[in-house]
């Protein structure tokens, strides 16, 4: 064998056994991500009606015009579309029927602006909001002037109001992140960005949510590959960063 044919073999061999240590170690850095966060699980039933809300990352490529359930036009094309496929996959004989509204560049006070008919309307039995990286992040690029307190302020607001038209409703309160070095998230984030991600985790404390650990898992997940393999900004995840998600998503709820 000639040395070309010697590397070419190294190389793909080498290739291999990091996707195959990859596909080994996701499971279990997830497992430990959610583990630490130390949140229960909420239980679904029959018929129940899941909504995802938030910004772009949840959005991400769904067409706003159509609202049928279950449907990949309406959930797009990022990590809601893969935790349905999860959900339907792992939980058949539930009849589970999800909708997407999230909405590209939305703060905390611009959900409750589309509340009564993006979410209250939909009437869920499982609501699940990210929420919260444009609240800090437009303050830097956007001249956006709110605060830590006006997130924290606008979210209690938020789940006050939803709790009062929908008492029954179990909430799944998702962390925002940033992943450090990625083009959009530098040095100017920190530490006022932790104080956001504290928010959302504390609000979730208070209403006895269950909470997607986000930040931990991408933390994690930097152990297997960079930050630019998971995120295409820092913000905004690639499709191994919306399996990433979908995948924390369902080790912390269902």
């Amino acid at each position: 064998m000639n040395s070309n044919s010697t590397r070419r073999s190294f190389v793909k061999t080498a290739s291999i056994g990091t996707l195959a240590s990859m596909a080994l170690s996701l499971p279990a850095i997830v497992k430990a991500a959610v583990r630490e966060s130390g949140f229960k699980k909420i239980r679904l039933d029959k018929d129940d009606v899941i909504l995802f809300q938030g910004d772009s990352i949840t959005d991400w490529g769904r067409d706003h015009s159509k609202t049928i359930p279950n449907d990949t036009g309406t959930l797009g094309t990022g990590y809601v579309l893969l935790t349905t496929g999860q959900l339907l996959i792992k939980y058949p004989e539930l009849n589970l029927k999800v909708h997407n509204r999230g909405i590209s560049g939305n703060k905390v006070y611009q959900l409750a602006e589309r509340w009564d008919v993006d979410a209250l309307n939909i009437k869920p039995n499982v609501l699940s909001i990210h929420i919260g990286v444009n609240d800090f992040w437009h303050t830097l690029t956007n001249g956006y002037t709110g605060t830590i307190d006006n997130y924290i302020n606008d979210y209690h607001a938020l789940l006050d109001r939803t709790k009062k038209a929908l008492p029954n409703v179990k909430l799944v309160i998702c962390e925002p992140f940033g992943v450090k070095g990625v083009s959009a998230v530098n040095d100017k984030w920190y530490p006022t960005f932790d104080l956001f991600r504290k928010a959302a985790k504390d609000v979730a404390k208070e209403y006895d949510a269950a909470f997607v650990p986000y930040q931990a898992a991408f933390d994690k997940a930097l152990e297997l590959a960079p930050g630019n393999y998971w995120t295409l900004d820092g913000v905004h995840p690639s499709i191994a960063g919306e399996a990433l998600m979908a995948r924390t998503w369902m080790e912390s709820v269902a």
